[in-house]
């Protein structure tokens, strides 16, 4: 159960002086190829999902494998939500895997991207899931060569920084110093006393957006400087392009499977030496002896519910699922009934929460207190709940008992 909590991760970098990547997935062969390459290097890892590549994938089913493939790793891995357009976003990504959020607002004004990142934390910090905030301009040129760099006046400032981080209580900060989205022509130059003045001053994980074309030496002094992860993919998608391309050289009337031989590897041969070069190499047991595990949490309420008919039983089910599955924090809601009616509990509910602390916040969320004072609990008093920590994300996942809490206790749904 690699799948680890990546505000563990990313403050055991920032401690340890070494930075973590996050390395973009656009595919199942990127997928691949990125675990494969955090297990030969024995490295900690973030996949990254950005919410502006969706046009690759289906968001939905790639998470899903995202995460089978991290529960099934050897090494100590992440699922962040990269530049989610909005807070549904990032209630959607959590849902579906992700323990990691950021949510783009740089481009709006410092006022409101405090207001959106301040929501989005409040949001997510209840669900126990860490978030990214980011402050300056970083050109958005990703996979076009970049004729422009940021201009002082658009880095991040440190007064600014140290202000949106107390008012917004992000996890992680991307910060601009001169780095761009995509490809620089020439050498980027990088204001390394800014970052120094940003770090001393907030002594959180910092992140940097647009790691391509930075040399191993510059890599290595901004984690020396407080970076303990650095987002990189352009290269890596050149490197997978060049590879099909090559194949289409080779032989023009390929199949699809043709074309696409050789490109995990590609991919894997980019990805490793950068973990080696930013220092996470060989950190994986480590990082996995001192990381809480990610564990989702399963409710089970079973209930009787005598007085209500077939129909009426249903329709409360029904209402149950729509207004239950949109609590952030919760994964899947299932509701059923016995085959054997000869069982003491005749209906149960099924919960899944992202962590224990989405099982914790959804008591207190307006939505299921409503449901539960309103339509569950004045018919079926007769009811037992018990919350277990699920181990693995596969079908037929191992579940360790919390606790059980007979209705007299007042728990609810």
């Amino acid at each position: 159960m690699p799948l680890v909590d990546m505000k563990d991760m990313l403050n055991h970098a920032y401690r340890n002086g070494y930075a973590v990547g996050a390395f973009d997935l656009v595919s199942l062969d990127s997928l691949q190829a990125i675990i494969t390459a955090a297990e030969s290097a024995r490295a900690p890892v973030i996949l990254s999902l950005a919410e502006a590549q969706f046009e690759c994938f289906d968001f939905e089913p790639i998470m899903a494998a995202a995460e089978v493939a991290a529960q099934r790793a050897s090494v100590p891995v992440a699922i962040h939500l990269d530049h989610g357009a909005s807070l549904d976003s990032a209630v959607k990504a959590i849902r579906l895997g992700a323990n990691g959020v950021m949510v783009d607002a740089l481009h709006e004004s410092l006022f409101h991207n405090i207001d959106r990142t301040r929501a989005v934390v409040d949001m997510a910090h209840a669900c126990g899931v860490p978030v990214e905030g980011e402050l300056g301009y970083v050109p958005d040129m990703e996979g076009a060569d970049v004729d422009q760099r940021p201009r002082p006046g658009q880095y991040t400032t440190v007064a600014e920084a140290k202000g949106f981080v107390e008012r917004t209580g992000v996890d992680f900060l991307a910060v601009s110093i001169g780095t761009v989205h995509g490809r620089m022509k020439d050498k980027p130059k990088l204001d390394w006393g800014r970052l120094k003045e940003i770090n001393a001053a907030l002594g959180i994980p910092l992140v940097i957006h647009g790691g391509t074309g930075l040399s191993d030496d510059q890599f290595r002094k901004l984690i020396t400087l407080g970076v303990a992860k650095i987002n990189y993919c352009t290269v890596v998608n050149d490197a997978a392009g060049e590879r099909i391309r090559d194949n289409v050289k080779r032989d023009r009337r390929s199949g699809y499977a043709a074309l696409l031989a050789g490109v995990r590897e590609v991919i894997a041969a980019e990805v490793e030496p950068r973990m080696r070069a930013w220092g996470s190499a060989g950190r994986a047991a480590e990082v996995l002896a001192q990381c809480r595990p990610w564990l989702n949490v399963e409710r089970v309420v079973v209930y009787n519910a005598p007085h209500l008919d077939e129909n009426k039983l249903r329709a409360l089910m029904t209402e149950g699922q729509r207004v239950l599955s949109g609590i952030p924090g919760v994964r899947a809601v299932q509701a059923g009934s016995v085959v054997d009616k000869s069982t003491r509990y005749r209906h149960c509910w099924l919960i899944r929460f992202a962590s224990p602390e989405a099982s914790t916040s959804y008591l207190q969320h307006p939505a299921q207190v409503a449901f539960s004072d309103r339509l569950f609990c004045p018919v079926a008093s007769d009811r037992i709940s018990a919350d277990y920590r699920v181990v693995g994300a596969e079908p037929g996942a191992t579940v360790l008992p919390l606790s059980a809490v007979p209705a007299s206790a007042g728990i609810p749904v």
